[in-house]
This record gives structure tokens, sequence and C-alpha cells, in this order.
């Protein structure tokens, strides 16, 4: 099961890429706060974190176990990559 200790330790593995690797902080930021729960201020640890079920879920389509733990550099490119998705879907940059 997907618990408590689980999520810590996969957001403990998150934030030692950001400490290792810094220019991941502002994707970080970003995919926090795409991936928040709804009413995410309402309910401890009243931080913008993704719903379990959503985490799950996202883990089961990607390594057909839920309960799987994603390797570190597949993290950081599925982190860069929905940043990039999201930045497509708001449309073409005029400069």
């Amino acid at each position: 099961m997907f618990g408590p200790k689980e999520i810590v330790t996969l957001y403990a593995r998150i934030a030692g890429m950001a400490v290792r690797r810094p220019r991941m902080i502002p994707y970080l930021i970003r995919a926090a706060w795409a991936f928040r729960a709804r009413d995410w201020y309402r309910r401890p640890p009243f931080l913008p974190l993704p719903p379990r079920s959503y985490l799950r879920w996202r883990l089961d389509t990607a390594y057909g176990d839920p309960d799987a733990t994603p390797p570190i550099d597949e993290l950081e490119r599925y982190i860069v990559w929905s940043a990039r998705m999201r930045r497509e879907m708001v449309g073409p940059r005029h400069e």
C-alpha cells in the first residue's frame, strides 16, 4: 500500500533532487501547483500536494504498480515534460 511512509520517502527523494539539481526547483514548484489537491488549504498538512489517489493512479499507469517507486531520473523527465506540455497548452508565445 502506498501509505504515509512511502509518500514521505517519495517527497524526500524529490527534495533531494531539488538540492542536487537546483535548476529543477521552478519545475517542481509548477508541478506541485498544477497537481495540487482541491481545497488543499483546508486539510493538514496544508500544502499544495497531489491527492494520494492521483499518485497511485499515475504510478499504476506508468509502472503497472500503484506502489512503485519511480527512479529519480524518470521523475525529473516527467516533471520537465509536464511543464513543457502545460506551457504548450497555453499557446504559442508571441515575441
